[in-house]
């Protein structure tokens, strides 16, 4: 009897296309409630749980399609996975965002950065927080595959965590 080998690139590109347009919706309520420069913390913790749950609820559905069987590696792979290409159609959107739908968002960002450089530190001259916002525009392509990199990582430990959880091996007969 030969066995099936069931592989997670479906259970990966489904549930980080649905993470891609749920972090889109979520980012598409802020710009309607004109909260787009909003980067606090409950903002980022919504972001991160929907990365988080996603991931979780990739590596269960594979482990159910998989006849209730995963390896801690298949579920390392899916949350990171999940991650990756929710992590990718999110910079995409943010792209398409700050280009064309807010074609300010950039300028009014760092205005708002210079704002808050300045209350958290107003020994800042006007040059030197001009200074930082050069090096910030320099580095942006950088900051952008950092940003894709960090919710990796989430959706490593996520995938972690849950095949930590839910791992079974198959029996050896």
């Amino acid at each position: 009897m030969e066995e099936i080998q069931i592989k997670p690139k479906k259970i990966i590109l489904t549930y980080g296309t649905l993470l891609g347009i749920i972090l889109i919706v979520f980012s598409l309520m802020l710009f309607s409630m004109d909260m787009q420069y909003e980067r606090g913390f409950a903002v980022q913790g919504v972001q991160f749980l929907f990365i988080i749950a996603a991931a979780v609820i990739g590596v269960v559905q594979f482990k159910k399609v998989n006849e209730g069987f995963l390896k801690l590696s298949e579920a390392l792979k899916i949350g990171a996975g999940v991650a990756l290409i929710g992590g990718i159609i999110g910079t995409l959107y943010f792209l398409v965002f700050s280009n064309f739908i807010e074609p300010d968002f950039m300028v009014n960002s760092y205005e708002i950065g210079k704002q808050q450089a300045l209350e958290a530190n107003p020994k800042l001259t006007s040059e030197q927080i001009d200074q930082g916002i050069e090096i910030q525009k320099k580095f942006f392509s950088v900051f952008l595959i950092v940003g894709i990199l960090f919710q990796v990582i989430i959706g490593l430990v996520a995938g972690l965590i849950g095949g930590l959880i839910l791992k079974k091996a198959k029996p050896d007969y």
